[in-house]
């Protein structure tokens, strides 16, 4: 009795064993579509994106700077008449006199990432002294004779802005080198005057001489010529460390057959802090427009030192 009811016991634990074996599910990547269905790709999960790099912004791609410099140009300007000039008499001088300095100034701020717009300016005059011109010259309102001893004096004025654009590389992150397009707006002007301060301006009975409107006699002639020009270049700058840069720029137009105009500079800057020493050379060329009665035209250059400050 014992032995037929283990028996009975062994079976039934065999069967449920075959029948639990025979219900359970595979599971769902094992299991086989119905037939007729198509199945799906297992579609990995992509990888992580790179870390970004930090977007590291120098010297003057952030707050705002100014600054002043001087050069040293020892270059003439020209003066002559042009072909709106209504008088055949020749009127082409070279000016005399060496100016101490040109004195510039400028300044600017960052505008969006490593793009900056900037402003700056500079003067220089001179005068001297011809002993005695070779021929006649018309010059302005007056007509001066072989042998006059003629005194000359020009100022030249400049000032532009510019927006310098960030070309290449993009994105900077990390990189030290950066070339930049300039769109730039530039005044030029010049004023030039002449003189015969050994003329008499006396008769020989002592009386003034006078000018045909009565007034007492003078033999100046002053003008001056200016003109508005874009102007289109590129700018480069690599920094080699947190403390010294390289930069350079030229840009430049011309109007043919009215004005011209062109600069360029290139310097090596030394940074501590919040202030920058500056050590370069640069120079500067105009022609004003051909078409009046008088124009302009001269290139003047010379190193130049200088010193900015930046807020950050």
């Amino acid at each position: 009795m014992k032995s037929s009811t283990g028996i009975l016991c062994l079976g039934l634990m065999v069967g449920g064993t075959l029948w639990g074996q025979a219900t359970k599910q595979p599971p769902p990547e094992d299991r086989q579509a119905p037939p007729g269905t198509a199945t799906r790709p297992k579609i990995d999960a992509p990888p992580p994106p790179p870390p970004k790099l930090p977007d590291v912004r120098q010297q003057g791609e952030t707050g705002w700077w100014l600054g002043v410099n001087a050069w040293f140009p020892t270059q003439k300007p020209e003066f002559d008449k042009g072909h709106g000039a209504t008088f055949t008499e020749p009127s082409h001088v070279v000016m005399q006199g060496k100016p101490k300095y040109a004195w510039g100034a400028e300044g600017g701020f960052a505008v969006g990432l490593h793009n900056t717009l900037r402003f700056s300016a500079f003067d220089t005059h001179a005068s001297g002294n011809i002993q005695s011109i070779p021929t006649t010259l018309h010059l302005w309102s007056q007509t001066y004779d072989p042998g006059d001893y003629l005194a000359t004096n020009y100022r030249i004025q400049s000032a532009k802005i510019s927006f310098d654009y960030l070309t290449w590389p993009y994105p900077v992150e990390s990189r030290r080198f950066r070339l930049k397009t300039l769109w730039q707006v530039q005044y030029t002007s010049i004023r030039t005057v002449f003189d015969a301060p050994k003329k008499p301006i006396i008769d020989a009975n002592g009386n003034l001489i006078l000018d045909s409107a009565g007034n007492p006699i003078s033999y100046a002639g002053i003008g001056t010529r200016w003109f508005v020009s874009p102007q289109f270049g590129l700018g480069t700058a690599y920094y080699s460390g947190r403390h010294v840069r390289f930069e350079a720029n030229a840009a430049g137009w011309t109007f043919p057959h009215r004005n011209t105009v062109w600069d360029a500079d290139a310097s090596l800057n030394f940074k501590y802090g919040h202030m920058e020493l500056r050590f370069g050379g640069k120079a500067f060329h105009f022609k004003t427009n051909t078409q009046a009665e008088y124009f302009n035209k001269g290139t003047i250059g010379s190193a130049f030192v200088g010193v900015r400050w930046y807020s950050q």
